[in-house]
């Protein structure tokens, strides 16, 4: 059962084109000056970037804010990067413990060569990195697309643990997503970047709606450290595509079903990768869910819609840090001594 929800979980293709991303540095001046421009933004985030062994994944990660305050992870989208959310986590470390990583097969992080690129192997190694750092006890969770899909598949198996959920244009397998890629998996394959040009049409022309500038030195630089994770991104979407021929929306379902923690779903309306009809369907499934539906914004609305993402994101952690975890266990009475 495990494996069929977490199947149903990675159908769609969370994508996370964006203006940031990170990886190993290759020898190019592009690369080089990305890589600086990223560092500089980390730092003007509130983080600092930081790795970590667990069994046979070195996990890449950024990280700050006051370590004694409430703990914040943010799991990006397919072939993006923690550095996705540096403009979220600049608002989120003024007050929060915030943690940005990079998925197996992403950014810096270092996976092995046979590594299982399904979404319930990807929620396992997530779990790993949060006990390694001893984070998940009232744990704060925000996932973007295939992030979300492992942030819904781990808040529903570790729900005595997580505290709130954040889900954006979540993975998930949907009867009612509109025009969108979700129902077309064989043009999935599009959404990969293999020769030049590829992943500045991905960005520009499918991921978002309103692109964020970008200079052309940049998206070059972007574009190399893409291709050079093509490999495990073909494996990735070869588990997509092959989950597609079996799957239903009723096992995605369940997952939700199953989510206790409050959950702040937020989801770009003229997202062309997943639709927004989506929200409705998401609606009938969560317990208890907040909505907000960005107007003129894509796929990536914490690129292209940051400043209403993390207002909403702030208003809902202040609320659900008030709202006791109704799993947790009761408090035993200390007996009056004699």
């Amino acid at each position: 059962m495990l494996k069929k929800l977490a199947l149903s979980l990675c159908l769609p293709l969370a994508l996370a084109c964006t203006t940031s991303y990170a990886a190993a540095p290759l020898v190019s001046d592009t690369t080089a000056l990305m890589q600086s421009v990223l560092a500089q933004e980390r730092t003007w985030a509130g983080l600092e970037s930081k790795t970590i062994k667990t069994e046979d994944i070195t996990f890449a990660y950024s990280e700050g804010g006051p370590k004694n305050a409430p703990t914040v992870l943010l799991i990006h989208g397919f072939s993006g990067s923690r550095d996705n959310w540096n403009r979220v986590a600049h608002k989120l470390t003024r007050k929060y413990h915030v943690i940005a990583v990079d998925l197996p097969g992403h950014g810096d992080t270092i996976a092995p060569a046979n590594f299982d690129y399904t979404l319930a192997n990807l929620s396992d190694a997530v779990r790993k990195f949060v006990l390694a750092l001893g984070i998940q006890k009232d744990l704060h969770i925000a996932g973007h697309s295939l992030g979300g899909g492992i942030s819904v598949l781990y808040t529903a198996l570790y729900f005595l643990e997580v505290k709130s959920l954040m889900l954006v244009d979540t993975a998930g397998v949907y009867a009612h997503a509109g025009d969108s890629l979700i129902n077309k998996p064989q043009e999935l394959n599009n959404l990969l970047a293999r020769k030049s040009g590829d992943f500045e049409h991905i960005v520009t022309k499918i991921a978002t709606y309103d692109t964020p500038f970008v200079p052309r030195e940049l998206m070059d630089g972007y574009e190399k450290l893409h291709l050079r994770h093509l490999p495990e991104q073909e494996k990735l979407m070869a588990t997509l595509i092959e989950s597609t021929k079996f799957m239903t929306p009723e096992t995605f379902q369940i997952g939700l079903h199953s989510i206790e923690a409050p959950t702040l779903v937020v989801w770009g309306d003229k997202d062309a990768i997943i639709g927004v009809e989506a929200v409705d369907e998401i609606k009938q499934h969560l317990k208890y869910g907040e909505y907000l539906v960005l107007k003129d914004v894509g796929h990536t609305p914490i690129l292209e819609a940051d400043y209403p993402v993390s207002e909403a994101y702030l208003a809902f952690l202040a609320k659900t840090q008030a709202m006791p975890n109704k799993f947790a266990p009761t408090p035993t009475a200390t007996a009056p001594k004699p």
